[in-house]
């Protein structure tokens, strides 16, 4: 199959030009260790990998991706968390200054968790898609009042509530409350328009999402 001699040829790419190039830095890495002082929580989504829209080098930030860059809300029940234990290394073990939630155009969960759809299909046979998104219920009722459950604007109003949702859950948890009391941690919202390329911002305590040309 082709796909995996696709990414070989990716992999020789960048031994042959981009290691070479950044050889300092990974050593650097290797020495010290990673310091990141800023957290992405991103889509899966294979159009918007936040190190190329950022344009960072490697151990500037600390990424967890998942279907519709979701945060859950804080919980102690047994289980798997892994996007909750994403955060609590990022905050209490990396002490990183900043978490940016970004969502996107296009976003299919989000998509999903409006219309129950994706591409015109059930969100997977095994529920877990279902159940990822659903915790997207509460977002969900104030745009389908609103916009309706077809059409961009309203699938666009979803995807930005749906980076609200998040910022409100991060606030849930109990440590992460209080580096932002305290002014040691800060939390953002942003969005990527992939049909403009265009990045939009959402400070902590602000509503409306402005785009940054």
């Amino acid at each position: 199959m082709p796909e995996f001699a696709e990414l070989l040829r990716g992999y020789h790419r960048f031994r042959e030009n981009s290691y070479p190039q950044q050889r300092a830095r990974y050593d650097e890495l290797v020495e010290q260790g990673q310091h990141p002082k800023l957290m992405v929580i991103g889509c899966s989504d294979s159009r918007v990998d936040p190190a190329q829209i950022f344009d960072v080098d490697p151990g500037e930030i600390f990424v967890v991706r998942n279907v519709a860059a979701l945060v859950p809300p804080f919980e102690t029940n047994p289980g798997y968390h892994g996007v909750s234990a994403a955060i609590e290394y990022a905050v209490q073990v990396l002490e990183v200054k900043q978490i940016v939630v970004m969502g996107h155009g296009m976003c299919g969960g989000c998509k999903a968790a409006l219309t129950g759809e994706m591409d015109g299909n059930p969100p997977g046979e095994g529920g877990f898609v279902a159940n990822w998104i659903s915790l997207l219920a509460d977002a969900r009722e104030p745009v389908a009042e609103k916009f309706g459950t077809k059409g961009r604007e309203a699938e666009r109003e979803m995807e930005l509530a749906a980076v609200r949702l998040s910022l409100r859950n991060l606030l849930t948890f109990p440590w992460v409350k209080d580096k932002v009391d305290s002014g040691a941690l800060k939390l953002r919202g942003a969005f990527f328009a992939i049909s403009e390329g265009v990045l939009h911002h959402l400070e902590q305590d602000d509503d409306e999402f402005v785009a940054i040309e």
